[in-house]
């Protein structure tokens, strides 16, 4: 079990997952994922959510050694997601007369997909609900599509401790040192990102409340500079860029095209573009080529024709951008074909599709292979770029 401080009677029991190849079957984790679960410990005793069932054992082990000769009273269920609610049959077996917390659509999900004895269990809150151990004290905070419709969080009055569910949260194993904000921007733009309206909501709720940490259900519990990771989250949801900068991605077939996204991506950097990042569809990790999207304000697009349309990779990248909603951005555009270029048409209409998306009048074409006429068409598109 990672050692994890909370306060004296709030205590980590989660477990780290090092051998998990895709997050949610799509996404790499080079560093694993920790989930997250806690114990508060006081007249009554609750377990704050489960774990994926393929770290059960371990963490019922985790519980074991904090409870000692005790039992939990209470399961609070934040999120149905498999990844934390997958060991709930397992602990309610464990533990027979501990009961279940959640809202109504939390348990119109356990129903599809455990077939326990859950009517006789559970005890169903809505918001503002409190829930008393002694103590400390729970109060519970509906979070709708953040990012499923039955998430919710719950605050500890006492302590002032935050229960976040998936808010907050960051790919990676506990015991990885690095930079929080990287993974847990990739983590919100490619899980959470399409319900900025909806996380927009839960910041309100939380605006007037004092908290002194923060306790996600994946990443570190967050103690210290919070108006950074609020401040941060207020800057994702509300789609606002978060650094001046721009992403050229390109989608590449025998590397003409690609010659062409490295060009303006230098030409950028020398016309003192703050940041440039690049990203080849093909082969790089899409959820990063996601994130930095999301990250800057510019982003360039260089698109090879096929079959009459989008580079598949290419498709695939705006594809899930819509899906998240991306806006408010601006997109420069540059297409090649041998014979009947169509790439710029096409990642224009789509773009054009997407909220305060604007995307500059000129596309720069190749016709097959660069040449000097493409370079001083780069170099003028480079600077159209930086006026935007």
């Amino acid at each position: 079990m990672s050692k994890v401080e909370i306060t004296d009677k709030i205590l980590y029991v989660g477990v780290n997952d090092r051998d998990i190849d895709l997050f949610e079957g799509q996404y790499v984790v080079p560093e694993g994922v920790s989930y997250n679960s806690y114990l508060i410990m006081d007249e009554k005793v609750v377990l704050m959510d489960t774990v994926d069932a393929r770290k059960s054992e371990e963490w019922l082990a985790n519980i074991k050694v904090v409870l000692g000769t005790r039992q939990p009273d209470y399961l609070v269920v934040s999120h149905m997601e498999p990844d934390h609610a997958g060991s709930i049959a397992a602990v309610a077996e464990e533990f027979p007369d501990m009961k279940i917390v959640g809202n109504a659509k939390t348990f119109t999900f356990m129903g599809q997909f455990f077939d326990f004895d859950i009517d006789s269990k559970k005890v169903v809150v809505a918001e503002g609900d409190e829930l008393s151990l002694g103590k400390h004290n729970l109060k519970f905070i509906m979070a709708p599509m953040v990012h499923w419709p039955e998430v919710m969080m719950t605050y500890e009055t006492s302590e002032k401790i935050l229960f976040s569910a998936d808010g907050f949260g960051k790919f990676g194993a506990l015991d990885t040192e690095e930079d929080w904000a990287c993974e847990a921007r990739r983590y919100y733009f490619n899980i959470v990102g399409k319900y900025g309206a909806q996380v927009q909501a839960v910041l309100k709720k939380l605006a007037g409340a004092e908290v002194n940490a923060i306790c996600p259900l994946h990443g570190p519990i967050l103690k210290e500079n919070l108006a950074y990771y609020i401040g941060l989250y207020d800057t994702w949801s509300s789609y606002r860029p978060e650094d001046e900068g721009v992403l050229v991605a390109y989608a590449s077939i025998y590397g003409n095209t690609a010659g062409a996204a490295k060009q303006i991506a230098e030409m950028l950097k020398e016309k003192g573009a703050k940041k440039v990042a690049i990203a080849d569809l093909a082969r790089d990790d899409m959820a990063e080529a996601i994130e930095d999207a999301f990250r800057y304000d510019k982003m360039v697009l260089a698109c090879s024709t096929y079959d009459g349309g989008i580079f598949p990779c290419m498709e695939d990248f705006l594809s899930h951008l819509k899906a998240k909603n991306y806006q408010k951005r601006t997109v420069a555009l540059i297409e090649n074909g041998t014979w009947a270029p169509m790439a710029g048409k096409k990642m224009r209409e789509i773009l054009e599709g997407m909220k305060d998306v604007k995307v500059l009048e000129n596309t720069v074409t190749i016709r097959s292979a660069v040449k000097a006429d493409t370079v001083s068409a780069l170099d003028k598109l480079a600077d159209e770029v930086m006026n935007a």
